[in-house]
């Protein structure tokens, strides 16, 4: 299985993270060259060569405007990528910089409605466009719940708006390129201390950074600074398919995301791509007899059931006591999700008890990619491992071009098929 494993012992940043993942591509120059012509209003981004305590690495950055944000601006990564919404006017000052600073430029805010906007007019694929928009919703709601006010009244600084922008979409570009099929990330260090800010004197981590990570582990140390940004935690906590050490691999690449700033541990975001095994999942099997529920009941339970985590839900005719017809109904779940399925068919079935069995469950490694036709782009799945492979093409896309053009979807397969596509 392609697994990419992400070590944040010295924290996490957008621009540290697409360092990294950079240096994983075989030609990082062509994907540079791809962020810049992606025409991000105002934007220019580079690469250039960084070392830290001895190890040679990336380092990004990144001019609004031809003007390029400082370390004496913005300490510890040489980024604002903080996009904390304000709710009043803030006479030039950043909430949650490390260092309060004047800006020679006009200040203007974008609300969430306005970034979803820059967002659509850039050339992306569809998933890369959704992935940006959930990142950046993870940071809109954790800046809602810090100030206390609805989403819609969040509102991102110009400069800082921008060069968040690249950010986002050159990890969820990037990340869509490498296509892994598990994303590994370590325990993320948070930095400790405070940092002082336009609302005065803040904790590290900054509230909107704290919320981002709630349920992840995360550690202080003796570092003093803010070494996560909500932008770096909004990216793993979107990306990371689970949090912990890093698995048995054999690594294929290797990067070094750097920050700009000098500690005695390495400043950076190592990424390492590689192959796990085969994968193989622990799962529950939670069942239950039931003989006096109608056809309809047992229809929305099965709904309410995938809607609570459920992977599978199946139902079987069975005879029970007194010679009654009734149905079991099987649902497979992973440990975590046990608890709300148990609930979920305590109060959606007439079932009294339930039965629980462990389960081991062997599965193909999954992706999905999209391939680009004359009728816009189609997902494909691909399933991979125990010597095969397999692809099919998402219902939905088909069934798309079949309504549009009138036509079967064996025929849209077909066309596809003639001209090359797929």
């Amino acid at each position: 299985m392609k697994t990419l494993y992400l070590d944040c012992g010295m924290g996490a940043a957008g621009d540290m993270l697409t360092a990294a993942l950079i240096e994983l591509l075989p030609n990082p120059d062509e994907f540079i060259e791809k962020l810049n012509t992606l025409s991000i209003p105002g934007v220019q981004i580079k690469k250039e060569t960084a070392v830290k305590c001895g190890i040679t690495g990336t380092h990004i950055s990144v001019t609004v405007h031809g003007v390029g944000e400082s370390e004496e601006m913005y300490g510890h990564h040489n980024k604002h990528e903080h996009n904390h919404g304000h709710e009043h006017e803030h006479k030039h000052n950043h909430a949650h910089d490390t260092h309060q600073h004047e800006h020679n430029h006009a200040h203007h805010h974008s609300s969430m409605h306005e970034i979803e906007h820059i967002i659509s007019d850039l050339k992306l694929p569809k998933k890369v466009q959704e992935d940006v928009l959930a990142v950046y919703g993870l940071i809109a709601e954790a800046e809602s719940h810090a100030h206390g006010v609805p989403v819609t009244e969040i509102h991102f600084h110009e400069v800082g708006t921008m060069d968040a922008v690249a950010d986002v979409t050159a990890v969820c570009l990037l990340m869509n390129e490498l296509s892994p099929d598990e994303v590994v990330v370590s325990p993320v260090h948070v930095g400790s201390g405070h940092v002082k800010c336009a609302h005065g004197v803040l904790p590290v981590p900054a509230p909107a950074t704290a919320h981002i990570l709630k349920d992840v582990p995360i550690y202080g140390g003796d570092i003093k600074g803010e070494l996560c940004t909500p932008t770096g935690a909004a990216l793993l906590k979107h990306f990371a398919t689970r949090f912990g050490a890093m698995p048995v691999m054999k690594t294929q690449a290797i990067g070094y995301g750097m920050g700009k700033k000098d500690f005695e541990t390495a400043n950076c975001v190592r990424a390492m791509l590689g192959e796990t095994a085969d994968k193989t999942d622990v799962m529950l099997e939670l069942s239950c007899n039931v003989d006096d529920m109608t056809a309809e009941a047992i229809g929305f339970a099965t709904e309410r059931l995938f809607e609570g985590g459920a992977h599978e839900v199946y139902t079987i005719p069975i005879g029970m006591k007194k010679s009654r017809p009734g149905t079991l109904i099987r649902v497979i779940c992973k440990e975590q999700d046990k608890e709300n399925i148990l609930h979920l068919l305590f109060q959606h079935t007439t079932t009294i008890g339930v039965r629980e069995a462990v389960t081991h469950r062997y599965v193909l490694n999954r992706s999905m990619e999209t391939v680009q036709t004359p009728y816009g782009e189609v997902r494909r799945k691909i399933s991979s491992g125990y010597g095969v492979l397999r692809m099919k093409y998402e219902y939905d896309d088909l069934s798309r071009i079949a309504k549009e053009q009138n036509i079967s979807l064996d025929e849209v397969k077909k066309r596809l098929e003639s001209d090359g596509t797929i």
